[in-house]
């Protein structure tokens, strides 16, 4: 996703299914459904609408944008945040834990807080003098912008290890450099020093849009690569994997197609999804998607299609960032109508649920 358009640093272990009751009964189908989808809203000011679903356990998450901030008064933001976390303690689905509130805060071009770090992108914190200490510097001015703003979750750090000076990743400085080791240093520098303020990081795009050529965004259309799987794991899983360890619990899948595994997007994807993340790379924490409304997925359905889709791949939560409510409603009922006509798991949905309540309970309310 581009729109150019804690707790202490430790590993949180998945928590044991018996620990939370999942919503039962066929109306509750919405709220098991909902607590898996992300939602966006147009402007400053939050829709009643939206305060309602929450209240209805139906929302598993907000993303904010730059033009949801109020940039010269973070206070005023953090209040709104505040009370979509008080509408959601009285929701049906509420465990004692806390709604996650999302923001793309990198650096650079990316950062929906203008007046907040990181005051340098990835790409300029990898070329520091010491990249490790810079990008701990930024993390940590990252962490100061979203405690300020009432978000919990950075969608950051980037771990794409970009492969041509021109690449699409190293033209937006969102990429810390071109080897694995550099990326690897900066992105477990930064995540754990967001994590020390008690800001949770996530971990994109897997398994890497390094490679992707300059002016390939899968924001704005399908996007293909020709790379091998040795290639994938030698080079764009590494980061991956030392992130996993440092305990990354939330991994934003790429809508990239990688055509050497399968012909379906990383995000679409079980090869990818459960396969490789999950099986090979041992992780149990959170899969999310990009955003739904992305370009390169159109061709699969709409938001509904697509939302369904991505569960039966196995990701967790479903980014629905068009700015407005619609896109979340219509993922909800994709979800509900595989639910009822057995083409979702109830089982598998509600494991994919004990793994979005294990990482909420590492999020501050």
């Amino acid at each position: 996703m581009f729109y150019l358009r804690y707790l202490p640093f430790v590993a949180t272990p998945l928590l044991a299914a018996s620990a939370f009751s999942h919503p039962s009964g066929a109306e509750d189908l919405a709220v098991l459904a909902g607590q898996h989808i992300v939602y966006t809203y147009p402007g400053i000011s939050p829709p009643d609408a939206l305060f309602d679903l929450v209240n209805e356990g139906k929302v598993g998450g907000l993303i904010l944008f730059r033009e949801n901030i109020n940039q010269t008064n973070l206070t005023e933001t953090s209040v709104l945040m505040s009370k979509f976390q008080q509408a959601h303690a009285k929701s049906p689905a509420y465990k004692g834990l806390p709604l996650p509130i999302m923001i793309d805060q990198e650096g650079g071009y990316v950062k929906r807080i203008t007046n907040g770090g990181p005051w340098e992108s990835a790409k300029e914190m990898g070329l520091a003098r010491d990249p490790t200490l810079a990008s701990s510097h930024g993390g940590s001015a990252a962490a100061d912008a979203l405690l300020a703003a009432g978000v919990n979750v950075n969608l950051a750090p980037v771990l794409d290890v970009y492969r041509e000076e021109s690449s699409f990743m190293n033209y937006w400085q969102r990429s810390f450099g071109n080897t694995s080791s550099l990326v690897t240093r900066c992105a477990v520098s930064f995540l754990s020093a967001m994590r020390k303020k008690g800001i949770a990081a996530a971990g994109k795009h897997f398994p890497g849009n390094g490679a992707n050529p300059a002016g390939n965004d899968t924001d704005a259309g399908v996007v293909t690569l020709d790379l091998t799987l040795d290639e994938i794991r030698a080079v764009d899983e590494i980061p991956y994997r030392s992130a996993i360890q440092a305990g990354l619990g939330l991994i934003m899948a790429s809508w990239s197609k990688y055509i050497m595994v399968d012909d379906r997007p990383a995000g679409l994807s079980r090869k990818w999804l459960e396969g490789e993340l999950r099986s090979r790379l041992g992780y149990n924490g959170v899969i999310m998607t990009d955003a739904l409304e992305a370009g390169a997925v159109k061709p699969y359905g709409d938001w509904s299609t697509v939302a369904l889709l991505a569960k039966q791949a196995g990701a967790d939560m479903i980014l629905c960032a068009s700015r407005n409510l619609t896109e979340g409603l219509m993922a909800t009922e994709g979800l509900v109508a595989g639910l009822k006509n057995g083409s979702l798991s109830r089982t598998a949905l509600e494991a994919s649920f004990e793994r979005i309540m294990a990482f909420r309970s590492t999020l501050r309310g």
